[in-house]
């Protein structure tokens, strides 16, 4: 299943040198997201937003993963792994990532992966068994067992301490987690919903500031 995307128009690949890939939640898309991204300074990036492969049930124009359980509250015990939808994603997801290197050029060890919530739990699966550069995860959650490539790639978890769909409990269990496996994570709570504030938009910049000035030391150390 090939999914479409959209990438913003200030940012051109011939002239980049990095990749960030934004999914959206449950029931949004890729321009939702992609508005987002032209607020973003992200020097020498090329951003590119994919839509979700299925129509969400309820809201017209909106993409989805998977589906969620009737009345479900994030609180329930769910076996999502059980779901042929997720599966169909996470294959679909992989193929999309190898295909969008290869078009751009820019390999996937300076591709990051973000996700905004159902996205963030997308990132965290299919991101972390790939060789990419960093997950980001905003608003997300664990939906799984996680199965991080070596070495792991690093992780930027935001979550709004008053978020009223993804309780903040799934950041901490999603950084447990993370740390419990030796994946390098930066964490920050906000007095905030389940949005993307502008506070967030600046954690995402200077997590990509510090990400590099990292590969430039690299570099450097390696002439």
């Amino acid at each position: 299943m090939a999914l479409q995307a959209i990438a913003t128009p200030k940012t051109n690949p011939t002239t980049c040198d990095a990749l960030l890939v934004g999914l959206h939640g449950w029931g949004a898309n890729a321009a939702d997201l992609a508005a987002l991204g032209e607020f973003l300074t992200l020097p020498h990036c090329h951003m590119v937003f994919p839509d979700a492969p299925f129509p969400h049930p309820q809201s017209p124009g909106g993409r989805m993963w998977y589906g969620f359980p009737n009345s479900y509250d994030f609180r329930q015990a769910h076996d999502f792994e059980q779901q042929s939808d997720l599966c169909t994603s996470r294959q679909a997801l992989n193929a999309w990532l190898q295909q969008i290197t290869a078009e751009t050029g820019i390999p996937l060890e300076r591709t990051i992966v973000a996700g905004f919530s159902q996205g963030g739990a997308m990132a965290l699966d299919v991101g972390l068994q790939l060789p990419v550069a960093a997950v980001l995860v905003l608003s997300g959650y664990l939906h799984g067992a996680i199965f991080s490539h070596h070495p792991p790639s690093p992780v930027l978890l935001v979550h709004g301490r008053q978020d009223p769909v993804v309780p903040l409990a799934c950041a901490h269990q999603t950084r447990q987690v993370l740390q419990a496996q030796q994946v390098p994570v930066t964490y920050h709570e906000q007095d905030m919903g389940h949005e993307i504030q502008p506070v967030v938009l600046q954690h995402i910049e200077r997590f990509y500031q510090a990400w590099r000035q990292a590969q430039a030391v690299g570099n450097k150390a390696g002439e």
